[in-house]
């Protein structure tokens, strides 16, 4: 072989590697620099803290093996707690074949007015005493999704406009879809 055909060979040597080899490297640098946005595909906040179900004293036997829309009732129910009701409402009604897998929950801290609750399937809504230990544990006034094991996982921030609560309602309504479609338990 001759020299010109020797660092021919090297030369497609060093091609094929770096073909391989470049886009490997490239992509750990973008993965250890963060030079993209991490792909997320939920709308509400996932809890980093275990919270279930037994921690929260809820040990309804129809709530067992169900997928729960959890809204901690603020004291008393105002306008704005009346707006958030009704968008758990619809968004349980527009989960359609899937509305027997969920159940929506209201927890309240105090005593309950009925009146305040508006015109609700009350077939269909379970409320709940929450404890004094337990209040601590959720927000006041905020929306928690729990799956069909008794964990809390995700948790929505409490709408207070109009707009917020078609965006929580939407937000809600999108993820409990995925996490219905991708369960086989509740």
């Amino acid at each position: 072989m001759s020299k010109t055909e020797v660092w021919k060979s090297r030369k497609n040597l060093l091609l094929l590697f770096s073909i391989f080899i470049i886009p490997v490297i490239l992509a750990k640098l973008a993965l250890d620099n963060e030079w993209f946005n991490k792909a997320s595909t939920n709308s509400g906040e996932l809890l980093t803290e275990e919270l279930s179900l037994s921690q929260l004293d809820i040990n309804d036997e129809a709530l067992q093996k169900k997928w729960l829309i959890l809204y901690h009732l603020p004291t008393p129910c105002d306008e704005n707690c009346k707006q958030t009701i009704y968008g758990i409402n619809q968004t349980f009604i527009s989960l359609g074949r899937e509305m027997d897998r969920v159940i929506p929950v209201g927890l309240y801290a105090a005593e309950l007015n009925t009146d305040d609750l508006g015109a609700l399937k009350e077939k269909f809504w379970k409320f709940n005493l929450l404890s004094a230990a337990s209040q601590d544990r959720l927000e006041s006034n905020s929306v928690y999704v729990s799956d069909a094991l008794g964990n809390v996982i995700l948790k929505y921030p409490a709408p207070t406009t109009d707009d917020e609560v078609l965006a929580l309602g939407k937000a809600m309504l999108s993820d409990l879809r995925k996490l219905l479609k991708y369960s086989r338990i509740g």
